[in-house]
């Protein structure tokens, strides 16, 4: 179904969107949910954008346990998978459809790398740095659980949380290429799904003394 300038999937993509979405290098990625605990909390959302601004929303079914389509999409080693925050959507995907994301990138632990000169890291402060936009957040805390009769605001909120990610990705690479720090970000990148791990598991302060 088309709502505006995006997609919207119930499920998963379709055969169609998928090899659209198989062809592109990167695609941003970013999640809805019921809360911040996924073992609590149900997946609702998965919404998608490729460089090419093409943005979809998948709803996802209270019950649902798998999206073969979405699978292979964000599991396809070709394709970036470019997250704002990916501790908290590669956990919930794992946990909810079984998805093991990568390779993927996330613009939250690049921002805080790169820009130490701000102590705001947030996608709105990122975006608004380096994609000149100002973001709603006005819908962030919602009920996403009422997929079907999601209104306006929110189905807009969801598409904006992608659509500006790639170019916000872009200029932090710049960054970190250019200060030197862009062999750490990949070696916290590579770190993330053993962190994911312990999250799932329930760790807390492992790494502590």
């Amino acid at each position: 179904m088309e709502f505006g300038d995006f997609q919207i999937y119930d499920q998963d993509l379709s055969g169609l969107a998928l090899q659209e979405y198989l062809q592109a290098e990167a695609i941003a990625v970013d999640t809805e949910t019921m809360g911040l605990l996924p073992w609590r909390d149900r997946l609702c959302l998965i919404q998608l954008c490729d460089p090419r601004g093409r943005v979809s929303v998948v709803r996802i079914a209270q019950g649902q346990t798998v999206a073969p389509n979405l699978q292979q999409l964000l599991e396809a080693i070709a394709v970036l998978k470019v997250f704002h925050f990916a501790r908290f959507d590669v956990a919930t995907l794992r946990h909810n459809l079984g998805i093991q994301t990568h390779p993927f990138f996330c613009t939250k632990i690049a921002s805080k790398l790169a820009r130490t000169y701000s102590p705001r890291h947030g996608l709105k402060e990122v975006v608004m740095e380096f994609a000149q936009v100002d973001l709603d957040k006005s819908a962030q805390s919602s009920d996403w659980g009422n997929a079907a009769n999601l209104s306006t605001e929110q189905l807009q909120y969801a598409a904006n949380d992608v659509r500006y990610l790639l170019e916000v990705q872009l200029k932090l690479t710049d960054m970190l290429k250019r200060e030197g720090r862009w062999d750490l970000a990949q070696q916290c990148f590579n770190c993330l799904p053993a962190i994911v791990s312990l999250d799932l598991l329930q760790y807390q302060n492992i790494f502590e003394h």
